[in-house]
């Protein structure tokens, strides 16, 4: 038989869409089940107790005996007091899910050991050929060890429920659990205040965050809103040690006392003495201005967008008779045709080769001299290479392999590419497999650096830009941020305002790379909701789609 009962008023069934939802506020539905046996597969439920909560106040319980369609055993029997001769006249579960689901509705499931009944629960749904339940739960047996462990000799639920002194006591029979349960989640809740815990996602993380040894610190995280922007761990001093974006301030840096297990973290928060927040208007927002803090700050515990002072150039010196590639720190204005910039040296060098190994441009670094040398240099006596110091070539002859190369870094990328694509196959055909490979990389990190120049170049080349995506918006000068907006608030400018980005065609800033490659990121994954609204230059490239010389999975297994 199903009985259910209700006090005050009906039950107010809660979406959840907003984790941050005041504990107060959340509807919970505690959860027992009795059972045949510890295995949902081969055991069956012979009663449920349920009983909802909200604000400390009971909305309604759920009580029934169930037929389990099978013998339930002495010791069962003798644990619960539940025979055979009770359960024979009651309901199947196939009988009893729809009533229980609709009490249940969109609450949080609560239970003690609560995976033991989900389990069970889920079992029965898939039987009946119904979809799994999607409620968040939370299990009191692990808040009780985060909380109450050195009080208690352990953690099962009479044990707290005499310690505690609960009003309720658990009796191995449904309703009589859920109620001690109930009881036993409103006096961990209490516990949780002073902790910062106040909305439903902080409770969902404590149990995961364990006996972390910073777990004191938890307190820094109390006026962090759940709204995007940047995050700023700062030390006693007021040193800025660790800068992160995120979309849910509250979330991300409570994360960092459970599930982030990366070994800088620990000390990080160790010497972690105040949570700073900055709020965005929109996710680009916040993810500029990271950028721009981690360059002005420089904190010791980021990694990624520190590199940018190791950025380096691929030149073209053309202010020279005859002009050779070399490898370039900073940009200068001396006529050169830079390439960049690059995230390193060694990649840079890659992007060297791959041009060289088309184009016989002169390698050695010696200036020619007027009187051409007795012998060439090794690179053109192996006939890879001009010399233009042996006077094997005039300067007419060679400005056309230096044009080639401007043409294809400014406009025709296949002018390299395609002889690099040529040898690669034949390589292939030879099962010259290793050379190929080689042959390949080069390739792929040409085609990246001139896709990257590319996208750079497009951007400042738009001059000012105003778009709109996903009901939000934003202004862009030479690809940097100048604001940007969600809904219809007030657009708002970054706290951090930077000079424009130089004119396309002139070299891009070290210093800049990582915030116009974050812009670039931005514009491509939201390019399907995209809208032009404003824009003083061109933004679509005349120039064919550059390849990427990815290796296929069976060619990174063979290497």
């Amino acid at each position: 038989m199903v009985t259910t009962a209700s006090t005050g008023a009906g039950p107010r069934q809660q979406s959840f869409d907003d984790l941050g939802t005041p504990l107060h506020e959340v509807t919970f539905c505690v959860i027992d089940l009795e059972t045949t046996g510890g295995s949902a597969e081969r055991c069956g439920i012979t009663e449920i107790g349920a009983v909802k909560l909200r604000g400390g106040e009971c909305l309604g319980t759920f009580q029934t005996l169930v037929n389990p369609g099978q013998a339930i055993p002495p010791q069962i029997t003798v644990l619960t007091g539940i025979t055979e001769s009770m359960v024979v006249p009651a309901p199947r579960i196939e009988e009893v899910l729809p009533s229980l689901l609709e009490f249940v509705g969109s609450a949080v499931i609560v239970g003690h050991n609560v995976r033991f009944d989900l389990g069970f629960l889920a079992a029965a749904l898939e039987r009946d050929a119904r979809a799994p339940l999607s409620n968040r739960s939370i299990d009191t047996c692990a808040l009780a060890r985060r909380l109450v462990r050195d009080e208690v000799p352990n953690c099962r639920l009479g044990t707290l429920a005499s310690r505690l002194r609960l009003d309720h006591r658990p009796s191995h029979r449904a309703l009589d659990d859920a109620l001690a349960t109930g009881d036993l989640l409103h006096a961990l809740l209490e516990r949780v205040g002073p902790m910062g815990i106040t909305g439903l996602d902080d409770l969902l993380v404590l149990p995961t965050i364990k006996g972390h040894a910073q777990a004191a610190k938890l307190a820094l995280t109390e006026k962090l809103p759940r709204e995007p922007g940047v995050y700023l761990f700062r030390d006693r001093q007021g040193e800025v040690l660790y800068v992160g974006k995120a979309s849910n301030l509250r979330t991300r840096v409570r994360s960092y006392f459970s599930g982030d297990t990366r070994r800088k973290i620990g000390p990080m928060l160790r010497e972690a003495h105040r949570v700073d927040h900055i709020v965005c208007a929109a996710p680009l927002q916040a993810a500029v201005l990271e950028v721009r803090l981690i360059h002005r700050h420089q904190p010791r515990f980021n990694r990624r967008g520190k590199r940018w002072s190791g950025y380096c150039y691929v030149k073209l010196t053309c202010n020279e008779r005859f002009p050779r590639l070399s490898i370039a720190r900073v940009p200068r204005p001396d006529g050169g045709v830079y390439l960049g910039p690059l995230s390193s040296k060694r990649f840079a060098q890659r992007v060297v080769e791959a041009i060289q190994s088309v184009s016989p441009i002169r390698r050695c670094t010696a200036t020619p001299g007027r009187s051409p040398r007795e012998s060439p240099c090794a690179p053109a006596q192996i006939g890879v290479a001009c010399c233009p110091c042996a006077g094997a070539i005039t300067e007419e002859a060679y400005r056309e392999h230096v044009d080639r190369i401007v043409r294809a870094i400014r406009h025709d990328p296949d002018i390299l590419l395609a002889p690099l694509r040529r040898r690669m196959t034949r390589l292939a055909d030879a099962e010259r497999f290793e050379e190929a490979a080689d042959v390949r990389d080069r390739a792929a990190a040409l085609a990246s650096a001139l896709r990257r120049q590319r996208r750079f170049d497009e951007l400042r080349g738009a001059g000012r830009l105003v778009v709109e995506s996903g009901g939000g918006g934003a202004e862009l000068s030479r690809g940097r941020l100048v604001r940007s907006w969600m809904g219809t608030e007030t657009p708002r400018p970054l706290p951090i305002e930077a000079p424009d980005a130089p004119d396309a065609g002139d070299p891009l800033p070290r210093d800049l790379a990582d915030e116009l490659a974050c812009v670039a990121s931005w514009l491509d994954q939201s390019a399907d909701t995209l809208r032009l609204v404003h824009c003083t230059g061109g933004l679509a490239s005349p120039l064919p789609r550059l390849p990427s010389f990815q290796a296929t999975e069976p060619e990174k297994a063979r290497r």
